[in-house]
């Protein structure tokens, strides 16, 4: 955020009330503020703050049945309706990890929380709305007809916060980088050799740590053996493949406080403009096509062999989204997959400085 005076409450209001169409988040980038005080504005008017308990949270929402859970990120939108089941709570991580919601979440970085009741019409459309320090959404739960109602506000009742207040602060920096990258220091034998013995994908990111690389400094280092530069429309041509061979795959997008991810095939593609957009039953995902800078297809080496993901990074070189052939800890790499992943349009790779 700027240091701009921000509007007070009462003026949050009156342009949310002006412009009822535009989203929340484009509203508060207009206003100058974060999305969460925008939402907080509206404490005592429909909206409840409640305290970002994330264990307290996960394992009361099982009993609230089918909902809508939405994970997002600057560039991308993550939709998933199912129930809140097979919690494991954590003060570090916690993980859903039910048929259809699936999730890794930092609680830690949860630092603001609200109950929003909206009135569309004549019905309201109730959702749990959380924030992290800077004001920025990590995850959002949005009821749906075949919800528990009676569960979800004994829920909101047990996580209510003594402070109502319709003001928040919030960061202004935000987090630092997940690492600090210094590839002055990075030995790209040494990458390739901790590289070559990786016996799981979870171990990528503590390798990275260990050399203080960010992850596309990684892959422009390594050698086109373990990574390589595709084209930007990779992305949609997967998207095409994946859905005209009805091929399950693994779809993961995620902020600082939360990941979502699909697991199984997609269907319905539908481009919009700079938007595609997966729009099948229980799997929603918007994508701004226009904001990816580089896509890599990466290898890394597991127990049960190698295996081939497909990552999106956007301008601010994080990435946006990131893609697996759907599998199980002990199966090896669907050959399909596979395929796909090795023969989408490459162009040459970077060579490492």
């Amino acid at each position: 955020m700027d240091q701009r005076v921000r509007p007070a409450p009462h003026e949050i209001r009156r342009a949310r009330a002006d412009n009822p169409k535009t989203r929340e988040r484009d509203l508060a980038a207009e206003l100058g503020i974060s999305e969460a005080e925008l939402v907080a504005a509206h404490c005592g008017d429909g909206v409840v703050r409640v305290e970002p308990r994330v264990n307290d949270l996960l394992t009361g929402l099982k009993a609230v049945g089918e909902v809508m859970a939405l994970t997002r990120n600057e560039s991308a939108v993550h939709e998933k309706i199912g129930v809140y089941d097979k919690v494991v709570t954590g003060n570090h991580n916690a993980m859903v990890l039910g048929e259809n919601i699936d999730l890794r979440i930092f609680p830690k970085v949860w630092a603001h929380g609200f109950a929003v009741e909206k009135r569309d019409g004549g019905d309201i459309r109730r959702s749990l709305q959380f924030f992290d320090a800077a004001g920025e959404a990590v995850h959002k739960v949005h009821l749906r007809p075949a919800s528990n109602l009676y569960a979800y506000q004994k829920l909101v009742a047990e996580l209510e916060s003594p402070n109502q207040e319709s003001t928040v602060a919030v960061s202004e920096g935000g987090f630092a980088d997940e690492t600090e990258a210094s590839d002055a220091s990075a030995d790209v034998d040494d990458l390739r050799d901790r590289w070559s013995r990786l016996t799981d994908v979870h171990q990528f990111f503590g390798m990275l740590k260990t050399l203080k690389l960010d992850r596309r400094q990684a892959l422009r280092m390594v050698g086109q053996d373990y990574a390589w530069r595709l084209d930007n429309d990779a992305v949609s041509a997967m998207f095409h493949h994946a859905a005209e061979g009805e091929m399950p795959i693994m779809c993961f997008v995620g902020n600082r406080g939360c990941i979502q991810i699909h697991s199984g095939p997609i269907t319905s593609i539908k481009p919009m403009g700079p938007w595609i957009n997966v729009l099948d039953e229980t799997f929603h995902l918007h994508l701004r096509t226009d904001h990816i800078q580089e896509v890599w297809a990466v290898r890394k080496p597991t127990k049960d062999g190698h295996v081939t993901s497909l990552e999106a990074y956007g301008a601010d070189g994080k990435m946006i989204i990131q893609f697996f052939g759907q599998r199980r800890e002990g199966e090896s790499e669907r050959e399909d997959w596979r395929f796909l992943a090795e023969n989408l349009p490459r162009i040459p790779s970077p060579t490492a400085a």
